[in-house]
């Protein structure tokens, strides 16, 4: 089954056409779509289309590095009643991001680090967001590592150094999006030596278009693109690496319940 592990439909930019976007998605095959949260702002619209599309669209709850400022106690403190009322899939998208800003990186890592703690104590998978930041972020993941700690690195964008020492930990994946169509991103090179088992596919929508449609707003339906390129550089059939990253999200995320 095609997955689109990652992907904001709740934003505004899918306020005129979220139903056409979602029909688009399952024309394409896409069998789920996996969402992440953002802040307390995004709470309410992420949840109200999970509801919608119940089986469908699967919410995960958590703050978003780039969200956090001065007042991230009391974002965090809504967090953290919602996850508890149960039904979300993961704690995410957490992690540290030093790209537009290194102001809040005390309260980032602090944020990242008691998210961490509570998907261990639900047993939940963690979704990282890294940009800028993954020897911050293993920082603080080589002071958490145990064998309640598992999850995927969103968006992946690192090196072969970055590969190794996140398979070092033993129980993380993989997100590939729409970079790994980029043509100077390099991400090919890296990707073709990531083990299948260890890959996901998302679109990070409404981010990061892939090839052909870069620049342009991205959408679930343009997972099956990066579905091709990465059967590309596999040298694998299409319906392989679809069967394969679906199953592999199936099992990170324990949809095999739902």
């Amino acid at each position: 089954m095609l997955i689109d592990t990652h992907a904001h439909l709740y934003l505004q930019e899918f306020k005129g056409d979220q139903q056409e976007v979602i029909s688009a998605a399952k024309q394409k095959g896409v069998g789920k779509i996996l969402l992440p949260n953002i802040d307390a702002s995004t709470i309410d619209p992420l949840n109200k289309l999970c509801q919608q599309y119940t089986g469908y669209c699967y919410p995960m709850m958590g703050l978003h590095p780039s969200s956090v400022k001065k007042d991230y106690k009391k974002e965090l403190d809504t967090i953290k009643k919602e996850l508890d009322k149960g039904g979300y899939i993961a704690v995410g998208e957490i992690g540290i991001d030093l790209y537009w800003d290194q102001t809040f990186l005390k309260e980032q890592t602090e944020v990242f680090e008691m998210q961490i703690d509570w998907a261990k104590e639900l047993g939940l998978p963690i979704v990282i967001h890294a940009r800028d930041s993954f020897n911050e972020i293993f920082e603080v993941l080589d002071r958490k590592k145990d064998e309640r700690l598992f999850g995927v690195f969103h968006c992946f964008t690192g090196g072969m150094d970055e590969v190794k020492k996140i398979m070092g930990y033993g129980n993380f994946l993989f997100g590939l999006g729409g970079i790994l169509t980029f043509k100077n991103a390099g991400l090919d090179k890296t990707a073709s030596q990531i083990p299948l088992n260890k890959i996901i596919l998302e679109t990070d929508a409404p981010y990061l278009s892939p090839v052909p449609y870069r620049g342009k707003r991205n959408q679930p339906a343009y997972v099956y693109h990066v579905a091709e390129k990465l059967a590309v550089i596999k040298k694998q059939p299409i319906e392989q690496i679809i069967e394969q990253t679906g199953h592999n999200a199936i099992e990170l995320f324990n949809l095999a319940s739902e």
